[in-house]
């Protein structure tokens, strides 16, 4: 199992406070089947800012910790970097990470609303060759509101990851809810953790893979694991059956209805 977003690094961010912590959330994540996960410090979220150059020396160290501690975990660098106006610029600058070295880049939008530069974000990014992946749009009160504004950001090139954690209802009944229709109507491309510390935010990546399987079939559930394999290894990823008959859906409106059945 790969995990594509996780807060694993030691005291730059909300997650890990040390090595002590990042070594628990490494052998936690082992016990639950993960073999490879990618760190994703917060970046430019006015609070947290971290650096490519910070987040792979780290990343180098943690690697390193966990081979002698024999805990079988590769950690893969990466960001989640928050939408903000110089986002392009900062790229052109070298200041921001890939995932594990890929075309695909982790975005997180505020949770109260879509900027209104998102559009403009994605496409310049697609235009440069980054698939961009929205980072746990069932937590952002716009897409709860109108899902069909996620829906326009992946038809022009974007990707979108759900928490394991919001499939199960860590974050409330209705972004519950619209975690799992947002995924039934082939809106979401990935499950990860967001794993933050194991007292209050572990991973649950098994658990949220079972009930994939048992809430939209087993081919799904497989489909997601292998998006983050195709991931891990630079090539494309795959949509689910499920998004190739929503595909066919005729018009918005007929879309947003199906959200409200």
């Amino acid at each position: 199992m790969i995990d594509i977003h996780s807060h694993i690094l030691p005291g730059i961010d909300d997650g890990a406070a040390d090595w002590a912590d990042s070594l628990m959330l490494a052998r936690a994540a082992v016990a639950e089947g993960i073999t490879d996960i990618i760190a994703t410090p917060h970046h430019y979220d006015r609070k947290y800012k971290n650096d490519a150059e910070q987040v792979l020396a780290l990343v180098t160290e943690l690697n390193d910790r966990l081979n002698k501690q024999e805990i079988p975990l590769m950690v893969h660098a990466g960001q989640e970097i928050h939408i903000h106006e110089e986002l392009l610029a900062h790229l052109d600058e070298g200041n921001l990470l890939s995932l594990a070295n890929t075309s695909y880049m982790l975005l997180e939008m505020p949770h109260s609303r879509m900027p209104n530069v998102m559009e403009h974000i994605v496409y310049e990014l697609c235009l440069a060759g980054i698939k961009p992946i929205i980072a746990h749009p069932e937590r952002n009160a716009e897409v709860l509101k109108h899902p069909e504004r996620l829906a326009g950001l992946i038809e022009l090139g974007a990707y979108a990851q759900v928490t394991s954690h919001s499939l199960l209802g860590g974050f409330g009944r209705e972004i519950e809810r619209t975690s799992w229709e947002l995924c039934r109507h082939g809106l979401i491309h990935f499950i990860a953790s967001d794993a933050h510390h194991l007292s209050w935010r572990g991973f649950r990546m098994r658990e949220a893979f079972e009930k994939t399987e048992e809430v939209l079939g087993a081919s799904t559930a497989a489909a997601y694991a292998r998006n983050a394999e195709l991931l891990l290894h630079n090539k494309e990823v795959g949509m689910t059956a499920i998004r190739q008959s929503e595909r066919r859906l005729k018009g918005w409106s007929s879309f947003r209805a199906l959200f409200r059945k």
